[in-house]
């Protein structure tokens, strides 16, 4: 477990904070880099986070680097960004409280969802915050929010995984496909997982009951699975819909291609278009990010159903290298940042 970070004894004498910021969108390596900025304030219903730990997902280098071009229209600035500092999974320690804040107290461990936690604060509220589960590591804990939630919601919600099903999940290996696989099989589901050959070995302890290396042979298209979790490939629709039961569903979590304006979207739309008139289930997910969500997830760590998978731990001044780490489908599992 992580030695609590000692907090300061007077935070209104900490203004400024090391973060990482970027003032123009593209790669890590070009935009992003280390500078000491201005401490956050907090409002009445918000409390401010030591962080301790920051998750790297995919969402953040969608941010940093401003691709597919909608994402810019989302409120995150057309030209350039309108906040300065990346990174929303969280994981550390209360140094300070608005004055509406009655649920958490100075010195609680909590992680979650915060907005630029590339630094050494950010700040955060009770509806997308909640305390740590004792047996977490901040590592661990950074790790769990997004990716966590976007599985259960792929799994549990959309897919509604039932036990002796037959399950795949692509890009198993992965921050999503990772807690897809463990809670799949906490359903009683039959889990087949995909990765690349030196994923294998990880696939198989986190309890996937089959391992496709996509390297060597691609999906079956013969297995015809219950359901289907594609979290970030690139196969065409025709073919997921082959090796998808007559009745099946397959949820398309992440379409990940080089294309600027849509960056893979418009396969998750035509099966949208498709699904009213077939009689399989195609759906995508845009993850509902709330505590009560955050709350289920805490409940599977504690019954033993799912653990964070950490591939490496980078320092905050590295954070280009965590990201690219993990643009490049390096990562076994999450990267994460210490602070």
């Amino acid at each position: 477990m992580d030695a609590q970070p000692a907090l300061p004894i007077d935070i209104s004498q900490v203004t400024t904070m090391q973060a990482m910021v970027h003032d123009e969108y593209g790669e890590a390596e070009d935009v992003l880099r280390l500078e000491r900025v201005e401490r956050p304030s907090v409002g009445d219903d918000e409390f401010l986070i030591r962080v301790h730990t920051a998750g790297v997902d995919r969402g953040a280098w969608h941010l940093m680097a401003g691709l597919p071009y909608p994402v810019r229209l989302a409120g995150y600035g057309v030209c350039r960004p309108r906040t300065r500092i990346r990174g929303r999974e969280v994981a550390g320690i209360v140094a300070a409280t608005g004055r509406n804040v009655t649920d958490f107290r100075v010195g609680d461990k909590v992680f979650g969802i915060a907005e630029g936690c590339f630094a050494e604060y950010a700040v955060g509220t009770a509806d997308t915050v909640v305390r740590m589960p004792a047996s977490l590591s901040f590592e661990q804990a950074a790790a769990l929010p997004i990716s966590g939630i976007t599985a259960l919601q792929a799994v549990r919600g959309r897919g509604q995984v039932a036990s002796g099903q037959s399950v795949l999940i692509i890009g198993a290996s992965g921050g999503v496909g990772t807690y897809a696989v463990q809670i799949a099989k906490a359903l009683g589901a039959t889990v087949t997982g995909v990765c690349s050959a030196s994923k294998v070995d990880l696939v198989r302890s986190i309890g996937a009951d089959h391992v496709i290396d996509y390297t060597e042979s691609d999906i079956d298209t013969n297995s015809h699975y219950d359901v289907i979790v594609d979290t970030g490939g690139n196969r065409a629709l025709r073919q997921l819909r082959t090796a998808l039961d007559q009745h099946g569903t397959l949820v398309i979590v992440g379409s990940e291609t080089s294309g600027r304006i849509l960056g893979g979207t418009d396969r998750q739309l035509r099966a949208l278009m498709l699904s009213p008139f077939v009689s399989q289930k195609l759906t995508t997910l845009i993850a509902s990010e709330k505590a009560t969500e955050l709350a289920a997830l805490v409940d599977l760590v504690e019954s033993g159903s799912i653990m964070p998978v950490v591939d490496r731990a980078f320092p905050l001044p590295d954070t280009v290298a965590a990201i690219a780490h993990m643009r490049d489908g390096r990562a076994r599992g999450k990267v994460v940042v210490t602070v």
